[in-house]
């Protein structure tokens, strides 16, 4: 767990997105120390509007289980865009949100 998933506009390149938002989440230690159970996928968008104005967009939700505290919810939408402030975009709006994946009603399994 986390699932990271990543909303962009389609003129942005979403490997790099990914590697940044992976490296962010992994640092926040709140996740398997090797980064295994990190999930990360990216939506590019070609059609949407910003407002009234024209600004490319990332938009990532991190889903994670519940349990966690406010402090370490911060930290990590901190870490997060952290990484993605590093790539270095110029008219772009970004934005990160911590969503809780309530333990008692999530299901997985691999096949």
């Amino acid at each position: 767990m986390p699932h990271c998933v990543i909303e962009h506009s389609g003129n942005i390149e979403g490997d790099l997105l990914i590697a940044s938002v992976y490296q962010g989440a992994l640092a926040s230690n709140l996740f398997e120390a090797e980064g295994s159970d990190i999930k990360v996928r990216a939506l590019p968008y070609a059609n949407y509007q910003t407002g009234n104005v024209e600004l490319k967009f990332v938009h990532v939700t991190l889903k994670i289980l519940s349990g966690r505290n406010l402090e370490q919810k911060s930290r990590l939408t901190e870490l997060v865009l952290a990484q993605l402030k590093k790539l270095q975009m110029t008219d772009c709006s970004i934005s990160v949100e911590v969503a809780d994946i309530e333990r008692d009603s999530y299901a997985k399994v691999i096949v």
